[in-house]
């Protein structure tokens, strides 16, 4: 097993990027390509104490002020165009970047490809929710959607859900603005018809309609949804619980007592707030590219890195992809199946 790192995206790079790369070769078992500006990404492994992992030198870098839309085509020797060439050449089972989201995608759609039949490939981040978390999908990447490409979603999700955390059953819910059948327009009536059949004929374990409530109360582990509505729902979430976070603080360091408070709920805390930790959820899978990708989070530190290799790993082993390209023919709403 091999993971391809770009080593120059994120903003804590190539040191951090350096050193969850080195983590992730001695505790994952892992062989490891590093991509980026050789001299700063050997100097790093030095500073590591590690000196053979294969570096391929890449002499450009793909901003955040660059057009994700353009970026890998126009920069051919970035580190992030370069890591997804050498996926799609076979020198690779899975890339890792925390660089620009866009470019990312963008890249691999154009590079590595969709697997074939599949409409959009979809960014899907596993939150913490329930017993097995709950992945959201799409959260970005595709902001007008078809019914079809929601109906690939949930198949692509469950898919994920049952091989990367063993919920044998993932309970499928399309996110809508109530829980009847008859809620939401044009988009949400037409996915829904779409998913049900899917359910009764066995497909999937479709459950209905879910509320943006519902996300988090462990009700379905794979929620469905345009782009737009799925990332305001991500970012929304994500300023919750930097605010709920917040608050707490300032409440059990308010008076003695309340510190005394924290003291004794102080093992309770910080395993509820190492749940919620960028560095520890790793990274975003984009499914429905035909070889694994992994965004890690731009502001990625060592451990986020290692973390985001850990599920690389996972996903380049779990036969996710085989399985999709093995229920194409259900996923399409023009096929007899469908």
């Amino acid at each position: 097993m091999r993971i391809i790192i770009d080593a120059m995206g994120g903003d804590n790079a190539p040191a951090e990027i350096v050193r969850g790369a080195v983590r992730a070769r001695r505790e994952l078992g892992v062989d490891v390509t590093l991509v980026g500006r050789e001299e700063e990404v050997r100097a790093c492994l030095e500073n590591e104490g590690c000196t053979d992992i294969e570096i391929v030198d890449a002499r450009d870098v793909i901003t955040m002020e660059d057009d994700p839309s353009t970026a890998t085509r126009r920069k051919k020797d970035a580190s992030m165009t370069v890591a997804l060439n050498l996926l799609r050449d076979g020198r690779g089972d899975a890339v890792v970047s925390a660089g620009s989201t866009g470019a990312l995608l963008t890249g691999a759609t154009l590079i590595v490809k969709r697997i074939r039949g599949i409409r959009r490939a979809a960014m899907a981040p596993v939150l913490p929710a329930g017993e097995h978390g709950v992945m959201l999908i799409d959260c970005g990447a595709n902001v007008e959607c078809t019914a079809e490409y929601l109906l690939q979603f949930a198949y692509m999700g469950s898919f994920y859900m049952k091989k990367m955390t063993g919920c044998e059953k993932p309970r499928v819910g399309l996110l809508n603005v109530g829980t009847e059948d008859t809620k939401g327009g044009a988009l949400q009536h037409e996915a829904f018809a779409l998913l049900k059949k899917a359910g009764d004929e066995g497909r999937i374990n479709f459950i209905g309609n879910v509320e943006g409530t519902d996300v988090f109360g462990g009700k379905a582990e794979v929620v469905v949804t345009d782009g737009f509505t799925g990332n305001v729902l991500l970012k929304g979430s994500e300023g919750v619980i930097k605010f709920m976070m917040k608050s707490l603080k300032g409440v059990f360091y308010k008076n003695l007592k309340s510190k005394l408070a924290a003291l004794v709920l102080k093992k309770d805390l910080s395993a509820m707030k190492k749940s919620l930790d960028v560095n520890e959820i790793g990274g975003t899978a984009f499914v429905g590219i035909s070889k694994p990708v992994v965004k890690a989070h731009g502001s990625s530190n060592a451990a986020s890195l290692f973390a985001a290799a850990r599920q690389a790993k996972i996903f380049a082993e779990s036969g996710i992809i085989e399985q999709i390209e093995a229920n194409i023919d259900y996923m399409k709403i023009e096929s007899e199946h469908a």
